[in-house]
């Protein structure tokens, strides 16, 4: 009679990814399956069923949650859908840009990077935290930006909301330190991703950059940074550690000029 696996009967851990139908969150996705990890992925468009079929491939259960983490009903319904399920890792990664002079982008497109990049991200990590603290272990990777550390013209609600969620990651890493919960908080540069032809960004300097960094570069930055407990990793190129040195320690008055540069449309 042969012998029972003594693992079979053990669950893989489960990952939470937000914006994982393409770019950054997709990676993430991908590297998280490829350490063994079940996962849930959410995002708001149809491409979250394809990045699910591609990832259960390799055998690990992946569910695509089409939802809109704008708004309380689908943070709500992502909620459902993990249920009591604990949750190793949650990475916070769905976010969204609106670029133009302030006065001109209209209201909707700002309060929608409120209510993503921010007040979605304080939701699910406060139903997350919980559950982690009372297990007395997990892992917090919220998705922030090098634009975090510097004022943002042009894209000022996405810059603020990015400078919040660092904040954010770091203020409650520090609550959280003797409870076996880690927060990291990914900051990439410019990634050649879908961000900037939805930010509506095509017609920047930024936009138009040469040589963004791959996301799939990117995503195994963050997760060496997360699995290691890490604070904070400035992901991507060299570059990036650059930019945001220079935003951190230029005076304000110098650096939003030079951004503005980048940022401001041409048309």
């Amino acid at each position: 009679m042969s012998t029972p696996d003594p693992t079979a009967s053990i669950p893989a851990p489960l990952a939470v990814v937000t914006g994982a139908s393409t770019g950054i969150g997709r990676s993430l996705a991908g590297v998280l399956a490829e350490h063994g990890y079940d996962l849930v992925l959410a995002a708001d468009e149809p491409q979250i069923h394809e990045a699910a079929r591609d990832l259960s491939s390799g055998g690990r259960s992946v569910r695509p949650v089409e939802v809109d983490l704008a708004t309380s009903e689908g943070v709500q319904a992502l909620l459902a859908e993990v249920g009591e399920q604990p949750v190793a890792i949650a990475a916070l990664n769905a976010g969204v840009g609106a670029n133009g002079r302030f006065d001109q982008v209209p209201l909707e497109d700002d309060l929608t990077v409120v209510d993503l990049n921010v007040r979605s991200t304080v939701h699910l990590a406060k139903a997350f935290v919980r559950s982690m603290v009372a297990r007395g272990e997990g892992r917090v990777l919220i998705t922030s930006s090098v634009a975090a550390v510097a004022p943002g013209p042009y894209q000022a609600t996405y810059a603020a909301s990015k400078a919040f969620v660092h904040s954010f990651a770091e203020g409650i890493r520090q609550e959280l330190k003797d409870t076996g919960v880690t927060v990291t908080s990914l900051m990439p540069g410019p990634t050649d991703t879908e961000f900037f032809s939805r930010a509506d960004m095509e017609d920047t300097r930024l936009g138009q950059m040469d040589g963004k960094d791959d996301p799939d570069e990117v995503a195994r930055d963050a997760y060496d940074a997360l699995v290691a407990g890490k604070p904070h990793v400035t992901a991507g190129s060299f570059l990036n550690r650059v930019q945001a040195e220079l935003g951190t320690h230029l005076p304000d008055a110098i650096a939003t000029p030079l951004l503005a540069r980048l940022t401001k449309p041409r048309d």
